[in-house]
């Protein structure tokens, strides 16, 4: 698992039909400082982030599977969505 931000969505006309009711989104991989990664990532959500939403990311692909269906191709989908981060003093970018 790990955090990233949410920087927008993405639409397609036709999807797996294991992708029904997912919405598909845009995201990049946070730092221990909360810098965004440069290469965007492709996330499914059923929690309903929003552009700037900061989510927990899970990247067991098994569990997508058992949930969607076992031929869903996918890997990456958001488990939460992060209300404030805090870490000790001297780690990261202390409490946002």
């Amino acid at each position: 698992m790990y955090l990233a931000r949410i920087d927008g969505t993405l639409t397609s006309t036709t999807r797996h039909e294991t992708l029904e009711g997912c919405q598909l989104l845009i995201g990049r991989r946070l730092d221990v400082h909360g810098r965004a990664a440069v290469e965007p990532i492709v996330l499914l959500d059923r929690m309903g982030a929003r552009r700037g939403s900061t989510v927990v990311v899970s990247t067991d692909g098994a569990a997508v599977r058992r949930k969607l269906g076992n031929t869903a191709p996918a890997r990456l989908q958001v488990v939460g969505i992060v209300d404030r981060v805090n870490l000790a003093p001297g780690e990261g970018r202390g409490s946002r």
